[in-house]
């Protein structure tokens, strides 16, 4: 069976396979948002779309219910657009591919926006289901979660009337989530010299590719390479070893995806070519051993080129190396609160030497803002050496733990009722819009749940398909049982 409508529960399926059909990147979310709104009127329910483009739809109490506490589903509809290099897919145009393979749903060579597509689906099978029991209800489509969280930081007070909300982004079965982390885009820009190529020298496309990148919140410790930290790391001893001269560089497109792919032009004096390619075989093997577990596809190979007309001054590549090379990367800190959790991290996602025009984009998280700040400003501080121009922007909160939650509670005694075990409490390094939400609306009682998510924000990206309806079915029953006011 190749049909995803045909997985159960079908509803979620359905609106989910409708929506892989329309293309949904962030920033380019209208159509899909367009779709929600006449979904929203055709089931003749309240719909609106607030300033910044969310979609809200509001469902009466089911009769004899009206006394309930209101609850606010949540979902974001944009999804991360990434491919593999082989693929030829344009993510403003095309559908998504989807494949079932065995227990899990994925897409072929793209990611799949399960992250958060199933969120939006089942929101939208709950919206247009006939036999559901359930008090009042408001669905909150946000846009733009994974780019800027545009949406979340553009809703007004006075809009939603809730006093739950639940955030249905969260990417493990069996968890509840009651808090996550807060961050920071760090960006540093420099214009660089460049003068002509000189001559008696080869020149070279030295690429890393093959590794498998992720989410640069959940899959932060997991110890995947960065293949911007790869590239740097290496042109840091080829240009001690070498003296090469660097024409261009640039890795990543995210800002919250782990780089996968990097490259560089550079030229080596002619005399040395066969030592130089001797030499990236060695960072290669060098590499494959360090990364072994992580990375078994990784691949770190040079080619010959056509020579560039001009290359980075001497001055300016000593310094941009070196500041790539140091910019801290990967787990900063892991929680003294919360045994297992990342407190901070950072992800230097987006580097580019192009063109005179040197550029390097950072997403700082962390669970405690002082934190957040100071490897904000540590990263700052690297950059500020080479007389880079570097801004903080986009800053949010975390969104700090209540284990006294009133829903938390009725929660998990509904999980273990149904299921037969108690769900893990948990936190999650990766930026939910709950801190948002909770700054423009304090009394709202939050958690975050959601099905089993693999590899988001890569073309790895996987959902499980068994735990999808266990997700469903308990959010069904947890709106079936939400306590009057």
């Amino acid at each position: 069976m190749s049909d995803i409508r045909k997985l159960e529960p079908a509803p979620v399926w359905n609106y989910f396979h409708e929506i892989t059909q329309i293309p949904h990147p962030s920033k380019m979310e209208k159509k899909l948002a367009d779709f929600i709104v006449k979904f929203g009127k055709d089931h003749k329910l309240e719909t609106t779309v607030d300033k910044v483009g969310n979609v809200i739809i509001k469902k009466p109490a089911t009769k004899g219910l009206e006394n309930r506490k209101g609850v606010i589903l949540q979902s974001h509809i944009d999804m991360v657009p990434q491919k593999n290099s082989d693929k030829k897919h344009d993510f403003a145009k095309d559908p998504i591919q989807t494949l079932i393979d065995g227990e899990w749903v994925k897409a072929n060579g793209t990611t799949l926006g399960s992250d958060d597509g199933i969120g939006v689906a089942s929101a939208l099978a709950v919206l247009a289901s006939k036999d559901l029991k359930h008090g009042p209800i408001e669905a909150l489509f946000t846009i733009d979660e994974e780019t800027g969280m545009t949406g979340a930081f553009g809703l007004k007070k006075g809009i939603l009337k809730g006093d739950i909300l639940m955030n249905l982004d969260s990417e493990d079965e069996g968890e509840l989530y009651v808090g996550c982390a807060g961050g920071i885009d760090v960006s540093a820009t420099k214009k660089y010299a460049e003068e002509n190529s000189p001559r008696g020298m080869t020149a070279y496309r030295v690429v890393a590719k093959g590794l498998k990148g992720g989410h640069s919140g959940v899959d932060i410790a997991l110890g995947r390479a960065n293949s911007n930290k790869l590239m740097f790391r290496f042109l840091m001893q080829a240009g001690s070893d070498y003296n090469i001269r660097l024409a261009e560089a640039a890795g990543g497109d995210l800002r919250n995806a782990i780089p996968r792919e990097s490259y560089s032009v550079l030229l080596v004096p002619s005399k040395s070519v066969k030592q130089f390619e001797k030499f990236v075989k060695g960072y290669e093997k060098m590499y494959r051993a360090e990364f072994a577990e992580t990375e078994p596809t990784l691949s770190f190979t040079c080619k010959k080129c056509d020579s560039p007309a001009k290359v980075m001054s001497k001055a300016d590549q000593f310094k941009i190396i070196r500041a790539v090379f140091a910019c801290p990367n990967g787990v900063v800190r892991m929680s003294q609160a919360m045994k297992g959790l990342v407190e901070t991290s950072n992800n230097i996602a987006i580097v580019r030497c192009i063109k005179g025009k040197f550029e390097a984009h950072n997403l700082t998280r962390s669970s405690v803002d002082s934190s957040k700040e100071s490897t904000a400003w540590r990263i700052a501080a690297v950059f500020q050496l080479i007389d880079a121009k570097v801004t903080l922007t986009g800053s949010y909160p975390g969104w700090k733990p209540n284990m006294n939650s009133p829903i938390l509670k009725t929660m998990g005694g509904i999980y273990k009722k149904m299921f037969g075990n108690t769900p893990e409490i948990k936190a999650i390094h990766a930026g939910l819009e709950c801190g948002l939400f909770g700054g423009v609306y304090p009394n709202l009682d939050m958690i975050s749940f959601g099905p089993t998510i693999k590899y988001p924000h890569s073309p790895d990206e996987k959902v499980n398909i068994l735990s999808v309806k266990k997700f469903y079915d308990f959010l069904c029953e947890t709106l079936k049982q939400v306590p009057a006011k």
